[in-house]
């Protein structure tokens, strides 16, 4: 197995790559709308990239969103862009020297052909800042073949079966992308590297956070298997799973390949005759091919010789070889699904009319069968899709691009791209990069992750383990703010909620993704002020998780957090020990460990239990 990696990251500058507007995310309605089609373009070898080519003949329609506050003509693309933020150019340029990398003395911005939507030029720009570096992994060197600085994509908001919505407040925000070369060997090192990579660009706290600022690509093959590319893993976590599924995808398609072959079947017998069953689904309580009748739609299907028992063949959990042309048929023949005879019956379609399609087509009792409901154009170039697939699984792995899940998975996206989808950028003048500029850089690099983590270890009397993962966290400078201005709350426990609560909750479902850093600070400022409890930490947090517009002292109101007062404090004292005189008269002063426990039964999250214990202590001492 061979894995390289790709890390995608946006940098927090003032402006965007080639404007003036804030990398900001609005939440604003917008005040722009208009409609765009895209088409491919030839390289000037005169050639059409496979990649872009694909997204044309989805055919959807693109509407554009806007806002005076982050977008301007340059992402309408009604404006040549200006010339290239220089303050995104160094950020680049000191994580290149942190990665050991060598930067380039001239910096050309190129095009790259994307006619997906995100886009509005149909291209995207992106410029190679630094080459040949290299990253220590768990003792082992991984090649960085090299860091690049590009545009981000425009955000999108909306999509149905014929048009999808973007909105531009991201695009055109500034994106590093660090490439390593093919020599990671395990799902685990996959996840390491990723790890590593992280480190470095946190170190230079000019990195944005939160979900959607950093996305991992992952290129896979296996011996005997095909390069695919993985697009989109955003939660590290997920690396080495993404990586492990597709190896197993890869490996459980070699071996219905090796099936096919016993079975004899090849590529050539495997034909495009589509066959009319109109007739035989018309009676059927599928509510798919029932919609598509009504809407003057029909249902065909063909044959796929040798592959019945395959189509429903696991390739990863929830993933079968019949969910691979499902998708395969949804992009090309813009349909809602297929109905294979592996599966059947389901769906609505009987097992006389599943028997009454095979005899129609002729299959055998090693055939299987696709069908599909809809308009007929999209119905022949779903089968179309289907059949194009049956030949690339008695051939081997195909080579594409696939996006990944939440759950790990993957599915299908599009062809890998070629090298047509690249040419020059003619509006943006190439950036020299003097000897002097670097040495400044390389004189002022900030420290790396292992210095912090150590340093913060002695100043904060943290455990090497929390210093590590306060270092990995997201939160470094707002564990720093945090510690700051809190004289009450120690520095431990700051970092423990910040790391370890943050990935429990994350762990139980709690969207933390939604926690911003004002939140964070607010939770820990109320508790210094002696206005919630500092345990209470943890099930504010929770709360403001899934109510991110809201603030921490709202969520003190909702959970009743609120710290009690001296009186109502010793009414629950009071009550605690009258409930429990017997054992007060027994034990004596040796009570207070027993009534200590049951009162912070009563009063935790709302009283400071060094507090409780004071109080606790010179009432027990008076009713003795």
């Amino acid at each position: 197995m061979k894995v390289g990696l790709e890390v995608h990251r946006q940098l927090d500058t003032e402006h965007k790559l080639f404007c003036n507007c804030p990398t900001l995310l609005s939440d604003d309605p917008p005040t722009l709308r208009f409609v765009r089609r895209l088409r491919p373009t030839q390289s000037e070898l005169g050639q059409l990239d496979p990649a872009a080519l694909f997204e044309f003949h989805k055919g959807k329609q693109i509407t554009y969103e806007a806002d005076a506050e982050t977008t301007c003509l340059v992402e309408l693309d009604e404006e040549p862009p200006h010339l290239l933020n220089q303050e995104a150019l160094e950020v680049a340029i000191t994580i290149s020297l942190l990665l050991n990398a060598r930067p380039l003395d001239e910096i050309h911005v190129m095009r790259k052909i994307v006619i997906d939507g995100s886009t509005t030029t149909g291209f995207q720009r992106t410029c190679v800042i630094a080459l040949n570096g290299k990253l220590a992994v768990d003792g082992k060197e991984v090649p960085v073949q090299q860091v690049t600085l590009e545009e981000d994509a425009g955000r999108k908001t909306g999509e149905t079966r014929d048009s999808v919505v973007f909105r531009l407040d991201r695009l055109c925000v500034p994106l590093i992308e660090v490439s390593t070369g093919p020599v990671i060997a395990s799902p685990e090192e996959a996840g390491r590297t990723a790890l590593a990579v992280g480190r470095i660009l946190r170190a230079t706290k000019r990195v944005k956070r939160g979900l959607g600022s950093v996305r991992q690509d992952l290129n896979i093959s296996i011996k005997n298997g095909a390069l695919v590319e993985i697009k989109g893993v955003q939660e590290l976590e997920l690396v080495s799973k993404v990586v492990e599924y597709e190896v197993q995808r890869q490996l459980a398609l070699l071996t219905i390949r090796d099936e096919l072959r016993q079975r004899n079947v090849k590529e050539t017998i495997l034909k495009d005759d589509f066959t009319n069953i109109t007739d035989i689904l018309a009676g059927s309580q599928s509510k798919i091919v029932q919609s598509a009748l009504k809407h003057a739609g029909v249902a065909y299907a063909v044959k796929l010789q040798g592959f019945r028992g395959l189509l429903g063949r696991e390739l990863v959990p929830g993933v079968r070889l019949g969910t691979e042309m499902a998708k395969h048929a949804a992009f090309w023949g813009r349909v809602g699904g297929i109905f294979h005879s592996d599966e059947l019956p389901a769906y609505g379609i009987e097992t006389s009319q599943a028997q009454a399609i095979a005899k129609r087509l002729g299959c055998r009792e090693t055939d299987a069968f696709v069908a599909i409901a809809d308009q007929e154009e999209n119905v022949r170039d779903g089968l179309r899709a289907v059949v194009e697939r049956a030949r690339e699984a008695s051939q081997s792995v195909p080579e594409e691009t696939r996006a990944a899940d939440p759950d790990g998975t993957t599915h299908y996206m599009r062809p890998r791209p070629g090298a047509a989808r690249m040419y020059p950028e003619t509006d943006v003048p190439p950036v020299s990069v003097s000897a002097e500029r670097i040495q400044r850089l390389l004189n002022s690099l900030p420290r790396m992750p292992e210095e912090i983590a150590k340093e913060f270890q002695s100043r904060y009397d943290l455990s090497s383990k929390l210093a590590i993962q306060l270092v990995d966290s997201e939160y470094l400078a707002t564990f720093e703010e945090i510690v700051a201005s809190s004289s009450t709350v120690a520095a431990s426990y700051v970092a423990t909620v910040i790391t370890e609560s943050l990935k429990s909750l994350q762990r139980e479902g709690v969207p933390v993704e939604n926690l911003q850093e004002d939140h964070l600070k607010q939770v820990f400022h109320l508790a210094s002020k002696g206005e919630t409890a500092k345990e209470s930490a943890v099930d504010l947090l929770k709360w403001l998780a899934s109510h991110p517009e809201s603030d921490a002292s709202r969520a003190v109101v909702e959970l009743k957090l609120a710290m009690l007062t001296r009186d109502e404090l010793e009414g629950i004292i009071s009550k605690v020990l009258l409930e429990n005189s017997a054992m007060v008269k027994e034990y004596k002063s040796k009570a207070l460990g027993k009534m200590m426990n049951l009162v912070m039964g009563e009063v935790r999250g709302k009283a400071d239990p060094k507090r409780v214990n004071d109080l606790l202590r010179s009432m027990l001492e008076r009713a003795l």
